[in-house]
């Protein structure tokens, strides 16, 4: 009498071809991501710490990581308002267009960055539409932070509000309206309801939101101006100076940006280790 073995699944693929989907893509990984990144810091470093914190402190730079800061944190909190009031009406509303909505929420995704910042032009240069406004009142929006920072928002618009919504589908409305019935009032049953049960959604949101917020290059590139000091964001600071010929401040200066998606990869991880179940079903409904 032979003994019987564990059953075999016939839908569990065999273990060579596992190790080898592994090993493949590990390989992938490294070549495409982390050898390009050990390199960038490599090519950082080359010269010394000396010259590294020099090319981060020297005064374009600095004023580069500062106007790139300031987006992001004017972004930042305006893409979640309008991704949360976005989520809100799509998930708990019905109206005519409901469909176009979310068709156009997804326009920035598919749109390239370079034809959002050419559309900026056309709507707020010497010849676009609101042209006439602007001189009337004296504004100054193309080549200066009002461009960059819309450029910005169009392109990390969609983030928080896709985040939300296949989450906030998924809860349905149930406790909302057992909390309205009971006499709550929208700020309180917002605040008591729906804040906590989206939180963690509407963090990993924001944290995609300012991820690209710091590294959006194409469209902010057509509405800057590239003026040294005044409109250079760290991803056209990184270019001027590698067109330049000076290589190793320029991967100095990628190797803070590079450093800035660590930070939102390490949070990434924890938010999807701590909280991981809730955004795998609201990703998996999405």
């Amino acid at each position: 009498m032979f003994e019987r073995g564990a059953p075999i699944d016939p839908l569990q693929p065999p273990r060579w071809l596992r190790w080898g989907l592994t090993v493949l893509a590990v390989l992938i990984m490294a070549l495409l991501l982390v050898m390009p990144l050990a390199m960038v810091l490599g090519a950082a470093f080359q010269e010394g710490v000396k010259v590294w914190f020099a090319a981060l402190t020297e005064p374009d730079a600095r004023s580069a990581l500062e106007l790139t800061l300031i987006t992001a944190a004017v972004v930042i909190p305006l893409n979640a308002f309008f991704g949360l009031a976005t989520a809100w009406a799509v998930t708990r509303f019905e109206f005519r267009g409901k469909r176009v909505l979310l068709a156009l929420l997804d326009l920035p995704f598919a749109v390239s960055p370079v034809v959002a910042g050419l559309c900026l032009v056309l709507l707020f240069g010497r010849e676009g539409w609101f042209a006439p406004v602007i001189d009337r009142f004296g504004l100054q929006i193309l080549f200066a932070r009002p461009a960059i920072i819309l450029a910005t928002m169009f392109i990390t618009f969609p983030f928080v509000a896709r985040e939300l919504i296949p989450l906030m589908e998924q809860q349905g409305s149930e406790e909302e309206l057992a909390a309205r019935s009971l006499g709550a009032g929208p700020w309180q049953m917002f605040r008591r309801i729906t804040l906590p049960n989206i939180k963690w959604a509407l963090l990993y949101g924001v944290l995609l939101c300012g991820a690209r917020a710091m590294g959006e290059f194409g469209a902010v590139s057509v509405v800057s101006g590239h003026i040294r000091g005044l409109t250079n964001t760290l991803p056209l600071h990184i270019e001027i100076l590698y067109n330049e010929f000076n290589a190793t401040a320029a991967f100095a200066v990628a190797s803070l940006l590079a450093g800035l998606a660590l930070v939102t990869l390490v949070v990434r991880f924890w938010l999807e280790a701590r909280h991981g179940d809730a955004l795998a079903r609201a990703h998996r409904r999405h």
